[in-house]
């Protein structure tokens, strides 16, 4: 199997470095030709690092591993390669200009499209890249999810449907980790931390009922195992950017949860569901 996936940062190589150890033949695409190095960890030498979008053609099964900034940009990029493989969208976010799901961009920027999962969980990248047991949620369309799970056969997967959900909880927790990195140094008390946490999920859950989701969802590794690995440790880099930005500093990297916060009060807005702990959290963060 030939594996293609769109974006070589963290998560995008350590998926390939997952689908290269489960046997495949990866076609990992880098925009400038580097990816990301984890300590200890060795790349296997059935991975091949383009910059090259062509080389996405042949490939059976796309993975698409962008920050979600990007996302749009870089399908325009690769749409004239599309041959009708199934897709897999790994990237956890919305836009923020739109309040737009990952789902709702590649449908209309590959019209075509007609098999498409998304990949959600509680996934560290170094761990998953060093062989530590993890687990995703995998939501979509029946010849999608089989496409996914053969590719990522060294996950746990839990099958779904429910590409809504599956998505709200990835946009969700990177809005709640941020706050709650932030409240972590900003926040009076643990009283108030946990107040503030459980009001803003309460609210995404909210948004996410509204756009359809599934509530069984939010109980998900995409949900509440998802939620739990972010909002509660240093290492998630929206708990971390949080955390910087509480103490003045420019938060490292791309924190998608900025963009998130900022998509899912629009997309709240439109369905005129109330998110008064989103709006004050984007307030005391600067980030209006």
């Amino acid at each position: 199997m030939k594996v293609g996936v769109i974006g070589a940062g963290a998560w995008g190589t350590a998926l390939s470095i997952v689908s290269a150890r489960g046997g495949a033949d990866v076609v990992l695409w880098s925009y400038d030709g580097t990816y990301k190095d984890f300590d200890g960890v060795q790349m296997p030498d059935n991975i091949h690092v383009t910059c090259n979008m062509s080389e996405m053609q042949e490939c059976e099964t796309w993975l698409i591993v962008t920050p979600a900034a990007y996302f749009r940009e870089t399908l325009r990029n690769a749409k004239q390669f599309y041959n009708n493989q199934p897709v897999i969208i790994c990237t956890k976010g919305a836009e923020s200009t739109t309040g737009e799901f990952m789902s709702e961009i590649i449908t209309n920027e590959l019209p075509k499209l007609v098999d498409y999962a998304v990949l959600s969980g509680p996934q560290f990248a170094a761990e998953v890249a060093r062989g530590i047991p993890t687990g995703s949620t995998l939501a979509g369309t029946d010849r999608a999810v089989t496409a996914g799970r053969a590719v990522l056969n060294l996950l746990h997967i839990n099958p779904s449907t429910d590409i809504v959900g599956a998505q709200m909880c990835g946009v969700g927790k990177n809005a709640v980790a941020l706050i709650c990195g932030y409240n972590s140094i900003a926040a009076t008390g643990e009283n108030e931390r946990a107040m503030i946490f459980t009001r803003a999920w309460n609210e995404v859950m909210e948004i996410g009922m509204k756009s359809g989701a599934q509530m069984r969802t939010f109980l998900d590794l995409c949900g509440i195992g998802d939620l739990f690995l972010s909002a509660t440790s240093a290492t998630s880099r929206n708990f971390a950017g949080g955390m910087a930005i509480a103490r003045g500093d420019a938060p490292a990297g791309t924190v998608e949860g900025i963009f998130a916060l900022d998509g899912l009060i629009r997309r709240a807005k439109k369905l005129n569901v109330p998110t008064p702990i989103l709006i004050e959290m984007q307030k005391k963060m600067k980030l209006a």
